[in-house]
């Protein structure tokens, strides 16, 4: 075999110095990409050799099968698999149950192919092109960066398998942390742990919105709402005494799922990233009125923070139903009420907006609606103490997350999902993220 791939790299070479002599000039591209095939043939060849399972002795023809009666050695048998290399042939024996005719490939199973013609090393790249761009996309990425021929179909169902599987052992997890059986995680005490959450419109196929309402009254809904949440820590501040997250600390989890669902994922999440031994917790969302039930649910000890942000747009809202078409005037009122709710005066805020007469109906309800919601969340708005204690006051990192987490992969321009699929995506995608996917990887044989 050694011999034969000295050859085969032998007459490359003459080939290339030949049209080199002729020409005088070196396609350093084509040289390269023609000594990659030249390689990947020969490393085909030699593991084509390696995958050939010998029959076995007269003494081990004999398997236990699943339903309690033997299975007994029939033939040796092949099957192509896609490699890392190319295309190889494996060969192995076959056993077969005579009580209940389910065959076995044990070497299947220790070659890790059991049930599939692609190699462990293909379907880590698989997971990995198709978690992070369309499928098509990663079927070219696949033959430009690996010179892989792959099929769409190929890259979407491997991708989505893997990510499910990641997916059902998440659900364990949340099961066991459920039931209080949680790991102690053991570590220095934590100065600041942040879990941030928001939700997403994701456009999914059809069949996914039978019955559900969509934004516009009368219309059907086309998106079905991701939820995602992202926990991080912090340690430092800086000179002007605002909060700096630490680098590299930013983990996501999220999937298309209720509330309640939702609930026990950021619980555990923020369990096994350190809540436990954080010395403060703070929770920062918008005003979302489920965010805030799961905070008091799950996670009942820590700070709770209306993003700054999504609480001025509040204000701004209010400002251009004043002042329709009036930029001057809507600057004017802001200037004084984004003062209140900035300085952590929100009675003052909400008994203004209270204390606003208006012959509109629509206006009054509006105003009305926005005074509640200040007043509900005026623990949550005082801005200048969470200053003091150099916290976050704004939800930036999960807005973000929402946006490259899920946006730039889920709802590019032609995608409709199925629930089903783009969770698989979502979880794979968070993996990745979280720089879990090797420890998965390792762990899923176990």
């Amino acid at each position: 075999m050694r011999q034969e791939i000295a050859r085969e790299v032998d007459q490359l070479l003459r080939v290339i110095f030949n049209a080199r002599r002729k020409t005088g000039r070196l396609d350093l591209e084509a040289v390269e990409m023609a000594v990659r095939s030249a390689m990947h043939q020969a490393g085909a060849a030699a593991l084509t050799q390696l995958l050939q399972f010998a029959a076995p002795a007269a003494d081990r023809r004999t398997l236990a099968c699943s339903c309690g009666h033997p299975a007994h050695y029939r033939e040796l048998r092949s099957k192509p698999l896609l490699t890392a290399v190319g295309k190889v042939e494996v060969s192995r024996p076959y056993y077969l149950c005579s009580h209940c005719h389910t065959g076995q490939f044990p070497a299947d199973v220790e070659l890790d192919v059991e049930n599939t013609e692609l190699s462990p090393g293909v379907r880590r790249m698989l997971a990995t092109v198709g978690q992070g761009a369309p499928f098509d996309h990663g079927r070219q990425q696949m033959k430009l960066l690996a010179d892989l021929e792959v099929t769409t179909k190929a890259v979407e169902r491997t991708a989505e398998a893997i990510g499910e599987d990641i997916a059902a052992r998440e659900q364990e997890q949340i099961q066991r942390a459920m039931q209080l059986d949680l790991q102690i995680i053991v570590g220095e005490p934590i100065p600041v742990l942040y879990v941030e959450m928001d939700g997403t419109g994701v456009p999914v196929v059809k069949s996914e919105t039978v019955g559900r309402q969509g934004k516009t009254e009368g219309q059907p809904a086309r998106t079905r709402e991701a939820k995602l949440g992202s926990v991080f820590t912090q340690t430092k501040w800086d000179a002007e005494g605002y909060a700096i997250r630490d680098p590299d600390s930013t983990t996501y989890t999220g999937a298309i799922e209720t509330a309640e669902e939702f609930g026990k994922r950021i619980y555990r999440e923020a369990w096994n990233r350190g809540w436990s031994r954080a010395e403060k917790k703070v929770v920062i969302a918008d005003g979302a009125e489920w965010i805030w039930n799961l905070a008091d649910q799950h996670l009942p000890s820590g700070i709770q923070i209306v993003d700054i942000y999504h609480a001025r747009q509040h204000v701004w809202g209010i400002a251009r139903k004043l002042y329709p078409n009036q930029e001057a005037e809507q600057r004017r009122w802001m200037m004084v009420h984004q003062d209140l709710l900035d300085q952590g005066k929100i009675e003052d805020l909400v008994h203004t907006l209270r204390s606003i007469d208006s012959s509109s109906p629509e206006l009054a309800e509006k105003i009305r609606t926005e005074a509640d919601y200040f007043e509900r969340n005026a623990k949550r708005m005082r801005y200048p103490e969470f200053r003091r204690q150099h916290l976050f006051v704004g939800s930036g990192v999960i807005e973000a997350g929402c946006k490259t987490v899920i946006g730039s992969r889920c709802k590019q321009s032609g995608m409709f999902w199925t629930v089903r699929g783009a969770n698989a995506i979502l979880a794979l995608r968070c993996c990745q993220f979280n720089g879990r996917f090797e420890d998965y990887w390792e762990a899923r044989r176990a």
